[in-house]
């Protein structure tokens, strides 16, 4: 039977004297070797001498590690000196890249205009934040992608020869002027000195005013057909001084060198007078603009002391409005004689005769204050009957020809009724006056009708005259018993 092989300890002690002493051998891989635990130290230890003495010729090295930081600052500085090269670069090409348009593009004069189009900044296209909204451009904006609004040129003349362009703040054209604050921008393709062209033109600008926190123009620049202006008219001038707390600045670049640019901080364009509005919109800005003008003219201690006199109820105020020239009336005194009687059968109606070319802006907001019923023909003047209470009548005159040959310009004291909350009774139409030679029907009549005169149906005025004041004696009655606290503030005060 074969013997199974013993390691070499267990043979040395198996073949010797068991009463001698026997000694352990160990062999040089065992982990308890004295030997190997010294050598590993040693090698530990002259590793750890040679990392130490590398570390302190660096450390004692000054330009080993300046090397590296001047190194990193010189990578950034040339990365920002090639960014702000590349930035100036930009920006001088950017400026260069500005092109100025004219502001009267012929292609939109004829009927393209008709078709969304509009010949004044004919590049641009308006915004209009909500249904109903006012149509406007805004400067810089999301839309302008941050530009700004400049324009060149101050021909009063001819349209085409003024522009427009857009450019960024940081990019602005060599020389160009800077104008700080807020700019409203108008056209108008009528004057401003006719109230009811002007007021036209301003009221998106009262909208946009409502709606923007009631944010106040620094200036004006006014165009018409592109042509740059120079001023409103008294009446409208007075509006917006009502509204605003301050007289319109309008500016016309006097100041600025002819060939140079103005840019502007903050611009809003209007092109589109109160086209998109809604009624609800319109009624908004016509409330703010009556109870303005009204605190500007301090009207409310008039109407206090008419009211002491006359119960709510039976105070009717009738006024005639009266034109001279173009669209008087012929007999002045039949006319407010039928007017007289009619009022003085009604307990509380009082007649009032005024002429709108002798009152000034104040006047015409104190007599429309005090008016319930307006009668008047059709003409600019009929333009102030937004200063009256809301729900008040219109009565409107016509001279012979106009309902034929004036087109749809002979409504537009209907739509302002409706758009601040008046009341149009209708209107009558001569059938009698001047012959034209052409045929009436012929519309170079227009030029004689125009500025015919209005004779008078005495029947039929006071007829019409009794309707109306009865309805408006009813009306009263019934405000009077639904009648709410009101607020004595505007809504942008």
């Amino acid at each position: 039977m074969a013997m199974k092989k013993e390691g070499p300890e267990l043979a040395e002690r198996s073949s010797s004297n068991p009463n001698k002493p026997h000694r352990h051998t160990l062999s040089p891989f065992s982990v308890c070797s004295p030997k190997l635990s010294l050598y590993i130290f040693s090698a530990c230890a002259t590793l750890f001498v040679i990392l130490h003495i590398q570390t302190l010729q660096t450390d004692q090295n000054p330009t080993s590690s300046s090397w590296s930081l001047k190194h990193q600052w010189q990578r950034v500085t040339n990365t920002t000196t090639t960014t702000t090269t590349t930035i100036a670069t930009m920006a001088e090409k950017l400026r260069q890249a500005v092109t100025f348009l004219p502001l009267k593009d012929l292609r939109y004069t004829g009927p393209a205009a008709l078709q969304g189009h509009t010949w004044f900044m004919s590049s641009m296209f308006d915004t209009q934040d909500e249904e109903g909204g006012v149509q406007y451009q805004q400067f810089p904006s999301p839309s302008s992608h941050g530009g700004l609004l400049c324009l060149k040129g101050r021909d009063n003349h001819d349209g085409s020869w003024n522009s427009y362009a857009l450019a960024f703040p940081e990019a602005l054209p060599h020389n160009t002027t800077l104008m700080k604050g807020l700019t409203f921008v108008s056209y108008n393709h009528y004057i401003y000195d006719n109230i009811w062209h002007g007021l036209s033109a301003v009221v998106p600008f009262i909208s946009w005013h409502i709606k923007s926190s009631c944010a106040v123009p620094d200036r004006w620049v006014l165009y018409y057909w592109g042509e740059i202006r120079a001023r409103m008219g008294v009446w409208l001038g007075s509006l917006m001084e009502a509204t605003f707390s301050e007289a319109p600045r309008v500016e016309v670049f006097d100041d600025v060198e002819e060939g140079r640019a103005v840019c502007f901080e903050k611009a809003v364009v209007m092109r589109h007078y109160e086209g998109g509005m809604s009624r609800e919109k319109k009624l908004e800005v016509y409330d703010l603009l009556r109870c303005k003008a009204r605190l500007y003219c301090n009207v409310s201690l008039d109407e206090e002391n008419y009211k002491s006199t006359h119960s709510v109820t039976k105070r009717i105020g009738v006024t005639l409005f009266m034109r001279t020239g173009p669209r008087s009336f012929k007999n002045e005194t039949a006319v407010i004689g039928i007017f007289e009687r009619e009022c003085a059968k009604v307990d509380g109606c009082r007649l009032m005769v005024a002429y709108s070319n002798n009152l000034t802006f104040c006047d015409q907001v104190r007599v429309m204050s005090l008016t319930d019923i307006l009668v008047s023909p059709h003409g600019a003047q009929l333009t102030n009957m937004f200063f009256m209470n809301r729900n008040s009548s219109v009565m409107e005159f016509f001279p012979k020809g106009w309902l034929k040959l004036a087109g749809i310009g002979q409504y537009v004291y209907h739509w302002i009724a409706s758009w601040s909350g008046m009341r149009h009774k209708g209107a009558w139409r001569d059938p009698n006056g001047d012959t034209c030679q052409y045929g009436e029907d012929d519309r170079r009549c227009m030029s004689i009708y125009k500025h015919g005169k209005i004779g008078h149906n005495e029947t039929y005025f006071a007829e019409w005259t009794r309707n109306v004041i009865d309805e408006v004696k009813t009306r009263k009655i019934e405000e009077a018993k639904m009648a709410t606290p009101s607020s004595n503030g505007c809504s942008c005060n």
